[in-house]
This record gives structure tokens, C-alpha cells and sequence, in this order.
């Protein structure tokens, strides 16, 4: 020390003369305590060398015992007097748990002579290693990462480096430390554990990893030193956290991988090294739950992510019991924390303390960056915070701005989208291409390999953190970067074209940038916004989520759009297709309002002012369905053959099948059951294979529809055997088809075949499909509808009290929402179980009631079987009554006229069930032999079984009919 205490030391601006215990600033002189001013000589004379606390206790305090806060002391007065950390300038260095090292560049004049300068050695390790250094952390219990581990252990079986990689929080540390535990105990190696998030200078990287090996250093050449210590020895190093030192690290290992070939080196990093013959493994998120997958508290508890919160919460509160509301709430925040360890591990923390209701009402409102964790993690992983602060103080400049920038994206965004919304005049799209690929690399940016056209996405927890901080630079960067996100939102929808069949056509991604075009029409139709890019948005986005069967959500957005519409956006396609689909979402989720009418017949206007001819005949069809659905038959049927004109005027097979369909379905429930087959055959005949994105755009499928409704016709007409057939096979193909419009519309009509046919099993399966179907895509009629199927149902298993109830509160919830299309059928049944209830009157006055309107409003498909209940009626009322027989006898007229051959059937068993009591059976078996030639399909049906046994009362069984 001879040698130093003569010399002079110069850094920065200071000039050191330790002899005469002088310190001087820019030629001042600077006043400091006698203990700091020894410990700033004893770390200026070692410059680059960590000193160990204990070596530093030593020669300051030689003759005393004193305790480490004396040292933290006056190392922090000594830091304040030096203006360490001000302006750039860096002195001291601290190695947690190790020591301290003077890392200014240091010149040293001896004798009056000016030494050689000296640069700061990469830290180098005076007097023995600490016990602790190289040890493994504390193991805590790894939970789904089974098959991570058996990658890893295999890959560190042979020499080579294994770089780990993943975003902050994912759980690459329990990983490795768990990876050490199992290598130490399968083979006997004790592996050298290193925490470089303890380094914070680049130049200490060697001497951390030769004091964690218990190597000790006094030269200035640590890697050197290290590396001739471990020549000829296979040594195995976790090198843990090497994201902010990932330059030297790599250097470093990649020396160390070259010059001990035995060496097996484990790192984790939130970036590959990429040094030559690095071996990588991503790792991933734990399985956590998927959106409305998961059914049980078993299957919730072999998810990983459920697993880990469940065990962390409850060692953090051993009494803490769960119920199945809870653990579901569990899930959700698995999911919403999309399975990253650590966000996971602190959310449990806090459940053991606050609950799980609470916690989940915290985390939906807001995630909680600040929510601490466990006492013994290091301190940049005691909150979200913490860890996200310490992967954003790496970033560059540019980089951080463009990370909060990418918070704007809800969801998954592409190159294109990343680019239009990170460049501006100061970052061109080259250059945020390249920054997008950086933060990827920095694990900011999650990326799903093999995702399609947008494979980026923002983990929730990194999104929150990002968008304070771009809230942070004020309301011109957070309105900039909003605008280009909604400019690249319409840009993408600008992809869906409308083709000349009036279906439309886009990539089969855009469906998952729901979450980003919706922030975006927020962002437009808000303070900031822009009307000219918030109407064409909501007209695309609007097509999409008819797409995705989103019709609440399409209404309102329409609504919002239509309500500022003005200029050159009035009498275009964009209003054309705003109230089409607004009338379309309005019709199927609220009822047949008035409102649903007006936007029908506005759309269809602007259509034919435009020379739109194929929306013209999409928005007829949404016209006929409606007034068909507000029981007005005659007005479905005349919008049908305007239909037929258009489709003339179209000239394609497939505009005329269209148009066929429709009137196929007003001449069903119109009552003629023979031009309605007709029509309907051809339509399914001309009609193009399914398309889903037309349908989407008609509201429902016209060949579907056509289908289902030639099941009801041929049952009508006699043809049961085929009628259930097709009615199971439309309905199979609508299931398949995965539109529920188009899917209640098929259940629906084919719960009514099976319930004629008296097939009640096949009814209730498919009413309990509607109602599934109705309840998850919030249709309000098809609900109501479908309980008052379920009172028909319920008539035929023989609960008429029960019945009547729920038909009659059907039918009040449908007439209130204006849905008339199954009133004739629902007050059959009614008037059925008023008559089964002994409720004679009601069921008369009821059943003239209903052929009053159904003789008025053209619902003439059901007026036969009204007459011949109307018939039953009278008998029952009055048995020696002539007034039965005349009704049947008319019923049995209007039934032939309509084509509707079931219909005749059971109007000519009521009317032999009559004559039989009054010994006409010689007219009884001439009256039925016809259906018996005829009707020879379903056999197993209700009213072929009656005809069977009415046949056999007359005398006219089998061997007797020559005689009669």
C-alpha cells in the first residue's frame, strides 16, 4: 500500500490524495467524515474489484466490532457527497449480498509521474467467498411444468448451454432452481447457482460468476482467472436473470462454452443470448383455463394455473376453505391472468388475506400492479410493478415509447398493425418493424407461433403497466396513437367485400380482433373521435358480428352509428347496410317492433334507389320473415312476390331460388300445402350449398329454412315417414351450420313435426336444444316460443293443468314482443287443454277467437285441425248436437282443399269415432278406407295407430273387407 498511499488519484472531477487525507472537487476541496473518506481510498486503490463487506469492516474499522448498517451509512453519505447516480455519473457498484466496487475510470499519478490509466477491472473478489454465494434458493413446489423440466434436465445431461426464455414473471427462476434440486439429486453434481439481477455493472459479470464458484480473484482479468480455474473440470453454472447484462453474459458464456468444453451453463434470460451452439427453450405460459370449457371443480383442479393459485393461497392461509363459486372466480382469474406465474402467485397472496370475491372484484376492475407477494422473493418480484419496471428500465427510449403504444391493441395485432401504430413522422414502419421484433425478443411482446396473420398480443398485466405509462406522456400521445389504431381497425374491415350475392367475404382472422375493432368505434365515437371513420367501421364491424351471431351487440352499435349519421353517408351502402342489419338484430333479439319495420323498409328504399338488386332481394326476405313473425300472412306472401319480381330481374338460379323459398313459406302457412311443396322443391333444388357469410347477411339460411319448412308441408300432406326424416336431417344441417338464428329456426318447426307425429321424445330433445340455443345468444322470442312448444308438449303427455299455464304465459310474452308466427299452434294446444281441464266454454270461445284471426290474417295452414277441435267441442257440449258433424264435414272440405291430407285424417277419425257411437259403421269404413290405401307411412304414428283400431270397431278388419 506503500505505493498507493504516495499516489494520486483522479476520477471525474475529483482528485483523491490519500496520505493527506484530501479530497479534492474541480480543485476544491470536498468535506467528508474520516470513516467515509477511508472507505472511498479503500475502493479508488482497487478500482474494479469487488471488496467484501467483511474485508471493508475490517480495514476501516480495525479495532472495533461493528455492524453492517455503520458500513451502509456511510457508503450512502459517501454516494451523496460524490453525486452518484446524478447526471449520468456512476462510482459505486453494489453486488447484493457480496460487497462493493469502485467503477469510475480511474487515473493514477505516482511520485509525480502519471501512471498508465487504469480501466475499471471487471470486478474482482478480495478475501474469501461468502458461504452463501453459488448455493440454490429455497425450492418451492413446481406446479405444470413437468415436461419442461424433463426438456431441460435432458439438455443439461451433456455439456452446452441452454438458454430459458420467457417474459418476466412466467416462472423461468422456480424452473431452473427446481431444474438445480433434481440434477443434485439424480446425480450427485452440485450445480453453481448465480443471480445476476444482483449485477447491476456489466463489467462484474466474470467476477459474479467466479465468487458464486468460490474462485478468488485478485487480478484484473476475472474471466481469465475463471477460466483457468476450470480447465479440465466439467463444472455445471444456473446463471440466472441475464436480460440487462445480456451483451456481457453472452461474451461471457459463450468464452466459457469455447474454452471448457465440459461446462454445462443453464441461463434464463427475457432474451436469447444468441451466442454460437445456444440451445433455447420458450417458456410458456401455464394451462389455464379456456372460456366456458371447463364444467367441474375436478377438471378445474388438474389445470395448472388453478393448481398453483389454489396451493399458494391456501399455504398463505392453511384455514382457507373454497367453495365452487369460488374456485370458478379462481379460474377466471387464471384466465384473465393468462397463466403467468408470478401475477398468479401474488393473487393467491392476497385471496389468503381479502377473499376471493374480493380479490376478483379488484383484479376485474382493475389488474393490481401493486399487490405484494412473498417477503423472500427479490424485490422485483414483490409486485407486477416491480418486475415490469425492471424489464422497461432496459428498453431504449424508442422502445418503451413503442411498447406503451402497443397497449392501445386489445388482443392480438399483426406486423401491419404494430407498424401503422408505433410509426409517426419520427419512427418510420421500417424502423417500428424492427423495435416490434426487439421487444418480442425482450419477452414484452408475447407471440402465439403458428397464430396466423396476427400472432402478437401484449400480456394483460404488461398491457396495464404500458398504458399507464402512455397515459403518463399526456392526452396528445394517447389521442395520436388511438387515431392510427382505429385508422388500421378500418383498414382491416376495409378487407371484407360484399360480393355481387350480397354475402361478403374476409380473412378468417379478423374474427379475433373483435377486442381491438371495439375499442376502436369506442375510440371514434368519443370526444376525440372521428364520425368519418366511426360510420364505416361500425357498417363492417357491424357485418362481423352478425358473423360471430353478436346481434345485441350489432344492434346497439348500428343504433349508436344511425343516431349520427348524416351527409354523404345518408342514401349510401353504409346506411343501407346500418338498418338492414340493425332491423335484422332488432327482429331476433327484441321482438317484431315497429322500430324493426321502419329500418327494414328504409334499407330496402335506399337498395333500389341504389340499383342494389341483390340487397334488395336480401332485404325483401328479411320483410317476408318479418310480417310472417308478426302473423300478417298476407303481407309475408305479397313481400315474397315482389321477391319473385327481383329475382326475375337478378336472372340467377340462385336469386330465384331465394325468392321460391319464400313464397314456398307464405303458401305453407297460407294453407296450400300443394303449391307450397312446389315452391319449396325447387328452391332446395336451385339453391347454391350453404354459405355462412351470406347467411349471416339474409339473417338466417333460405335453404335451411326451405327444408324445414317442406318437412312441416310433407307431414301435412300425409308423408310422416318422410316428413321426420328430413326434419332431422335439416335440423342435424343447421346444427352444423353453427348460425343459431338459422339453428332455433330449425328446432323450432321440427319440434312442431315430432309433436304432430306424437313422437314426444324427439320433441323434447329438440326444445331443449331451442332453448339452449335461445338463452346463450339472448333471442327473447325463440325463449318464450319455446316454452310455449314445451305447454304443447306437455298437453300431449297428458298435464293439461300445467300446460295451460306456460302456454298462456308464452303466448302473453310473445304478443307482447309482437311474434305472432306460432300463436294458431300454441292456442291448439291451449283450447286442447282447456278441453282435457273440463273447460268446455273457454276452449269454444277461444277456438272462434282463433279462426276469426286466423280467417282474417290468412293463417289458413291450421284452420282444418281448428275446425275439427271446434267440432270435438260441440260434441262434448252437446253429444245429440248436429252442429259436430257440420263442422267436421267442413273441416273435412277446407282440409282437402289446402292439400292438407293429415289434416283429413284425424278430421275422418273424429268424425267415425261420432258415427260409430250412432252404429254408422258401414259409413265409418267407407269413410276411412282411402287413408288406409293411401296413408301407409308411419306406421308407429298416433294417428295411423287410431285409424288402425277405428278400422277394426267397424267390423271391416283384416279378411272382412271384400264384403263391405
Amino acid at each position: 500500500m506503500s505505493d498507493s498511499a504516495d499516489a494520486q488519484f483522479d476520477f471525474g472531477p475529483f482528485t483523491l490524495h490519500p496520505r493527506s487525507r484530501l479530497l479534492l472537487k474541480s480543485g476544491e476541496p470536498v468535506t467528508l467524515g474520516g470513516r467515509s473518506f477511508d472507505l472511498l481510498a479503500a475502493l479508488v486503490q482497487r478500482p474494479g474489484c469487488v471488496i467484501s463487506k467483511r474485508d471493508l469492516l475490517a480495514e476501516v474499522w480495525p479495532d472495533i466490532i461493528v455492524e453492517d448498517g455503520s458500513l451502509r451509512f456511510h457508503m450512502a453519505n459517501l454516494r451523496r457527497t460524490l453525486g452518484d447516480g446524478a447526471d449520468g455519473a456512476r462510482y459505486i457498484a453494489t453486488q447484493v449480498g457480496v460487497g462493493y466496487a469502485f467503477v469510475a475510470e480511474v487515473t493514477r499519478t505516482l511520485r509525480g509521474q502519471v501512471a498508465a490509466q487504469e480501466d475499471v477491472a471487471p470486478l474482482a473478489v478480495s478475501g474469501p467467498a461468502e458461504d452463501a454465494q453459488g448455493r440454490l434458493p429455497p425450492r418451492i413446489r413446481v406446479i405444470g411444468r413437468e415436461n419442461d423440466l424433463l426438456v431441460v434436465l435432458s439438455a443439461i445431461e451433456s455439456p452446452g448451454l441452454l438458454t430459458i426464455v420467457g417474459p418476466g414473471g412466467v416462472g423461468k427462476t422456480t424452473l431452473v432452481v427446481e431444474a438445480g434440486y433434481r440434477m443434485s439429486l439424480q446425480t450427485g453434481r452440485k450445480p453453481c447457482f448465480v443471480d445476476l439481477a444482483q449485477v447491476e455493472d456489466p463489467a462484474l459479470v466474470p467476477s459474479a460468476l467466479a465468487a458464486a464458484l468460490g474462485i478468488r480473484v485478485h487480478g484484473d482479468d476475472p474471466l481469465s482467472v475463471l477460466i483457468a480455474s476450470l480447465r479440465g473440470d466439467s463444472p455445471c453454472m444456473l446463471v440466472d436473470n441475464c436480460e440487462h447484462l445480456v451483451t456481457d453474459v453472452a461474451a461471457t458464456v459463450e468464452r466459457i462454452r469455447i474454452e471448457v468444453p465440459g461446462a454445462r451453463l443453464l441461463a434464463t434470460s427475457r432474451e436469447p443470448l444468441r451466442v454460437h451452439g445456444e440451445a433455447v427453450h420458450w417458456l410458456e405460459s401455464l394451462e389455464y383455463p379456456a372460456e366456458a370449457t371447463v364444467n367441474s371443480t375436478e377438471e378445474l383442479l388438474r389445470i395448472a394455473a388453478v393448481q398453483l393459485f389454489v396451493e399458494r393461497a391456501r399455504s398463505a392461509n392453511i384455514a382457507l376453505k373454497l367453495d365452487t363459486e369460488e374456485l370458478c372466480l379462481i379460474a377466471d382469474m387464471c384466465r384473465r391472468l393468462e397463466g403467468m406465474a408470478l401475477p398468479i402467485e401474488l393473487a393467491a397472496v392476497r385471496v389468503a388475506t381479502h377473499g376471493v370475491r374480493d380479490t376478483h372484484r379488484h383484479l376485474g376492475q382493475h389488474l393490481s400492479l401493486g399487490w405484494t407477494g412473498r417477503r423472500t422473493a427479490s424485490e422485483r418480484q414483490q409486485t407486477l410493478r416491480a418486475t415490469l419496471d425492471w424489464s422497461h428500465a432496459l428498453l431504449s427510449p424508442v422502445e418503451a415509447l413503442a411498447l406503451e403504444r402497443l397497449s392501445v391493441f386489445v388482443g392480438p395485432f399483426s406486423y401491419s398493425g404494430a407498424a401503422c401504430v408505433i410509426a409517426d413522422g419520427a419512427i418510420d414502419e421500417r424502423t417500428a418493424i424492427s423495435i416490434l421484433d426487439a421487444l418480442v425478443l425482450k419477452g414484452l411482446v408475447a407471440i402465439s407461433r403458428g397464430s396466423g396473420i396476427a400472432p402478437f398480443r401484449l400480456l394483460e398485466m404488461t398491457r396495464a403497466y404500458a398504458g399507464e405509462k402512455l397515459r403518463a406522456r399526456g392526452d396528445e400521445e394517447v389521442e395520436a396513437t388511438a387515431r392510427r389504431h382505429a385508422l388500421h381497425c378500418g383498414e382491416m374491415l376495409d378487407g371484407i367485400r360484399q360480393t355481387s350475392a350480397g354475402g361478403i367475404e374476409f380473412a378468417e382472422e379478423l374474427p379475433t380482433q373483435l377486442g381491438n375493432i371495439r375499442a376502436a368505434l369506442d375510440w371514434s365515437f368519443g370526444p376525440a373521435g372521428d364520425l368519418d371513420i366511426a360510420i364505416p367501421l361500425t357498417k363492417h364491424s357491424a357485418c362481423l358480428l352478425m358473423h360471430q351471431s353478436l346481434l345485441v351487440e350489432a344492434r346497439k352499435r348500428c343504433e349508436r352509428a344511425l343516431d349520427r349519421l348524416a351527409g354523404d353517408f345518408v342514401g349510401s351502402t353504409y346506411e343501407m347496410e346500418l338498418r338492414a342489419i340493425h332491423g335484422l338484430a332488432l327482429m331476433f333479439t327484441c321482438g317484431n317492433s315497429p322500430a324493426a319495420e321502419v329500418a327494414l323498409r328504409r334499407a330496402l328504399e335506399v337498395a333500389a334507389s341504389l340499383g342494389e338488386r341483390w340487397h334488395e332481394l336480401r332485404i325483401l326476405g328479411m320483410l317476408q320473415i318479418f310480417h310472417e313473425r308478426t302473423g300478417d300472412f298476407h303481407s309475408s306472401l305479397a313481400w315474397s312476390r315482389r321477391a319473385v319480381e327481383v329475382a326475375e330481374g337478378v336472372n340467377e338460379p340462385e336469386a330465384r331460388a331465394v325468392a321460391a323459398s319464400l313464397a314456398g313459406v307464405s303458401h305453407h302457412l297460407l294453407g296450400d300445402q300443394a303449391r307450397a311443396r312446389r315452391e319449396l322443391e325447387f328452391a332446395l333444388a336451385h339453391s347454391q350449398p350453404f354459405n355462412f357469410v351470406k347467411t349471416v347477411l339474409y339473417g338466417f339460411d333460405h335453404r335451411n329454412r326451405a327444408g324445414i319448412a317442406l318437412a312441416r308441408v310433407l307431414w301435412l300432406q300425409g308423408l310422416s315417414e318422410e316428413a321426420r326424416k328430413l326434419a332431422c336431417e335439416v335440423e342435424a344441417e343447421a346444427a352444423a351450420l353453427n348460425h343459431p338464428v338459422t339453428h332455433c329456426i330449425a328446432l323450432m318447426w321440427a319440434a312442431t313435426v315430432h309433436i304432430w307425429s306424437g313422437d314426444l321424445l324427439a320433441a323434447a330433445e329438440c326444445l331443449e336444444r331451442l332453448q339452449e340455443r335461445a338463452e346463450v345468444n339472448g333471442f327473447g322470442p325463440y325463449l318464450s316460443a319455446g316454452r310455449g312448444l314445451g305447454g304443447s308438449l306437455g298437453i300431449r303427455q297428458g298435464r293439461p293443468r300445467e300446460a295451460v299455464h306456460r302456454i298462456e304465459t308464452s303466448l302473453s310474452e310473445l304478443q307482447a314482443a309482437r311474434y305472432e308466427l306460432l300463436t294458431t299452434s300454441l292456442e291448439i294446444s291451449l283450447i286442447e287443454g282447456l278441453l282435457l281441464s273440463g273447460r268446455e266454454a273457454e276452449a269454444l270461445e277461444t277456438v272462434q277467437r282463433t279462426m276469426q284471426r286466423c280467417e282474417r290474417d290468412g293463417d289458413g295452414f291450421a284452420l282444418p285441425e281448428l275446425l275439427r277441435i271446434k267440432g270435438n267441442i260441440l260434441r262434448k257440449l252437446n253429444p245429440r248436437s248436429a252442429a259436430a258433424e257440420e263442422t267436421f264435414q267442413e273441416g273435412l272440405a277446407c282440409a282437402r282443399r289446402n292439400s292438407a291430407r293429415a289434416w283429413e285424417l284425424r278430421l275422418a277419425l273424429d268424425l267415425a269415432r261420432l258415427w260409430l257411437e250412432t252404429g254408422r259403421n258401414t259409413e265409418v269404413a267407407a269413410l276411412l278406407r282411402p287413408f288406409r290405401g293411401d296413408l301407409r307411412q308411419g306406421t308407429d304414428t298416433t294417428d295411423l295407430g287410431d285409424l288402425e283400431m277405428l278400422w277394426q270397431r267397424a267390423g271391416d278388419g283384416p279378411g272382412k273387407a271384400a264384403a263391405v
